[in-house]
């Protein structure tokens, strides 16, 4: 039987993987685990992987060159999420290594956080709350509600698509930048940047983390968005200068602010930002539910599947430089690849 490491923490499996993926895996093949409470560095990993075919591997493991070369009977590392930075694929490939990655399950869950988020700061449901917990009795102040307000999302991808079907139901104009893409659905409006941060009263941003995105929102960006709007951040901590961010809040430029992810490790958001009473911060839960963890878990489970069958599962990212994955071919062949990534700053999900 072929063998299978799950580097996810011990005090993370259940969270981040689950019972029913686990036992769907083990019917499957030999399952070794992450006993500890932590991370395996790059060298821990490599001798508790080193009789192992298929790695499958928690969203903050990383895999550099070393991983590769120090495991020449690896046949392919599968990613339990759909971000893949931290892996090196380049040295996957010139080992023959296959990456897969999850597709993003987490889309209805982000875009429901997004919403949430909205009526709360919207309607101050957060500082009543507060106030009441403190037993201090609450002073009523005039909201705003969603219907008749913009909204504008930076990066057209599926949890926007899947965000921009919800705010149109609840009668919000929605306004798209998306340089990348282009935007064919009669409810939307396709602008540019600098026109969405300026007719927006919320902006949201979810384009995925790259060398062009780096601080997108920066403190030009914020001066330009509507006096007394609110920024919600469900992407990436790398898309956001937070010094610029936190003194668009003091100055009272920006209403307020939401945030499920930041500079902290594991994308957290920033403790000093998170502190400031403006700020409605979540620690990059957006995505944590039964449903979208269970389906990238579930998912991974059918790609060893696929692999151990001779077969390209959908997922994969560098099939034609698998050559490993040909001990478990068919007919000497290993599949035809039906994966990749598409080359599209503002609209790849790489949230988790």
């Amino acid at each position: 039987m072929n063998t299978v490491f799950v580097t996810h923490p011990r005090n993370m499996l259940e969270r981040y993987f689950g019972d029913k993926a686990l036992a769907e895996l083990r019917a499957r093949a030999r399952v070794k685990l992450n006993t500890g409470h932590r991370e395996l560095t790059t060298d821990e990993l490599a001798i508790a992987a080193r009789d192992c075919d298929v790695i499958i591997a928690y969203r903050q493991t990383p895999a550099p060159r070393a991983l590769f070369t120090a495991l020449p009977g690896l046949a392919a590392l599968v990613r339990c999420a759909v971000d893949i930075r931290t892996i090196d694929v380049d040295a996957a490939c010139e080992h023959g290594v296959l990456v897969t990655q999850a597709s993003a399950g987490f889309v209805p869950s982000v875009s429901e956080w997004v919403i949430g988020v909205m009526v709360a700061m919207a309607r101050g449901i957060d500082t009543y709350a507060a106030a009441y917990h403190r037993g201090v009795p609450a002073e009523p102040a005039m909201g705003r509600q969603l219907r008749g307000a913009t909204l504008g999302v930076i990066g057209y991808g599926q949890i926007s698509r899947y965000l921009c079907d919800a705010a149109c139901a609840l009668g919000m104009r929605v306004v798209v930048t998306d340089p990348y893409t282009d935007v064919e659905r009669h409810t939307l409006e396709q602008v540019t940047l600098p026109a969405l941060l300026g007719m927006s009263d919320f902006v949201v941003c979810l384009a995925p983390a790259t060398a062009e995105t780096a601080h997108l929102m920066n403190a030009r960006t914020f001066g330009s968005m509507k006096p007394g709007a609110y920024f919600i951040n469900a992407a990436r901590g790398e898309l956001v200068d937070e010094a610029a961010l936190r003194c668009a809040l003091d100055s009272g430029h920006l209403a307020g602010c939401a945030l499920d992810v930041g500079s902290e490790p594991d994308q957290m958001p920033s403790l000093l930002l998170a502190r400031h009473p403006k700020v409605i911060a979540t620690p990059h839960i957006g995505g944590l539910t039964p449903e979208a963890i269970e389906h990238q878990a579930l998912q991974t489970v059918s790609q060893v599947e696929a692999i151990f069958r001779g077969e390209i599962p959908e997922g994969a990212v560098n099939a034609p430089h698998a050559s490993r994955l040909s001990r478990f071919a068919r007919g000497g062949s290993a599949g035809t690849d039906n994966g990749g990534i598409a080359n599209a700053p503002f609209s790849v999900p790489d949230r988790n």
